[in-house]
């Protein structure tokens, strides 16, 4: 490993023919608002340098508040960059989604990413309630979208292994699955990495340094007992589960360790711990400004992914 600046460059994989993305992506979930104020005119220009540093890969969602529309602005004067979106029908709305309403939803994503002429780049597709029919047939109406071009490649986000198997054997050509994926929360190397290992499918990551817990401002420090965003809040549920506060503040001290004898944040370690699993094409990683964008490990290194 070597120390990050954001003059280097990310490492690259092909996620689909043709469809080449740097194995860091940029999140948006940071900048939706629920995570404390946001300067728009801030998070807007520090874009700029995560392009610089080879993040030319942002990640958002059509239910992120504002986000889509930051990124468009953004995007009018940097041609180059690749956005992956989402298509998350509202949870009362699934019984009604039609080939309407995707097709509504898609155009409002197309326009606030100021798309013009091109299809979106990925658009991962959730389904809230798999006891709610129509996961399926709505997967194919994006699939029917994308073959008119309004689409350029399909995903899905936080399915399970049978369902996103659903998908898969009704044709819709799925390159990706965005899961929870870190040292605290291992449970895509189970049935999901089965399921690439024989589809062709790989893995977008989120979580990788658990909302930014995984980081130096945590080591050796007293366990929360308020916490300021949905992101901790939810990261902390996540450590309980791994099993404690105590057993966290352990994992910590191994990090830093391992990233004081390669000159590396412990952050990067944790991601370079993900980018290494079979089958993961890129971790996501949450930033709202540039400030943050080295401790998410962006070298460029000789590791060739599965």
């Amino acid at each position: 490993m070597s120390t990050p600046t954001v003059e280097q460059s990310v490492e690259r994989f092909a996620l689909a023919p043709g469809y080449v993305i740097p194995r860091l992506i940029r999140g948006g979930w940071q900048l939706a608002g629920d995570h404390g104020s946001v300067d728009r005119t801030r998070a807007i220009t520090d874009m700029a340098a995560f392009v610089a540093a080879g993040v030319d890969v942002f990640d958002c969602a059509d239910i992120y508040t504002g986000v889509e529309d930051m990124i468009g602005e953004f995007r009018a004067s940097h041609a180059g960059l690749r956005v992956h979106t989402k298509f998350v029908p509202d949870l009362n709305d699934l019984a009604k989604v039609d080939d309407a309403y995707v097709r509504r939803v898609i155009e409002r994503s197309r326009r606030r990413l100021r798309s013009g002429n091109a299809g979106l780049d990925l658009v991962q597709f959730h389904w809230w309630d798999y006891a709610v029919a129509g996961m399926v047939q709505t997967a194919q109406r994006l699939a029917k979208l994308q073959a008119e071009g309004r689409i350029a490649h399909l995903g899905g986000t936080n399915f399970d292994a049978p369902s996103t198997r659903q998908m898969l054997d009704a044709g819709v050509p799925l390159v990706s699955m965005q899961v929870q994926y870190s040292l605290l929360d291992r449970r895509p190397a189970g049935a999901m990495s089965a399921l690439c290992a024989t589809s062709g499918l790989r893995l977008l990551c989120y979580g990788t340094i658990a909302g930014g817990f995984i980081t130096s401002t945590w080591l050796d420090a007293p366990e929360p007992q308020a916490l300021q965003n949905r992101s901790l809040i939810k990261y902390k549920l996540v450590i309980d589960e791994f099993g404690g506060w105590a057993a966290f503040q352990k994992l910590l001290q191994l990090l830093q360790r391992i990233g004081q004898h390669h000159g590396v944040s412990l952050s990067a370690v944790a991601t370079r711990w993900v980018l290494d699993q079979a089958y993961v094409a890129a971790a996501i990683v949450g930033a709202r400004y540039a400030a943050h964008l080295p401790e998410g490990g962006c070298t460029r290194q000789k590791h060739k992914p599965t």
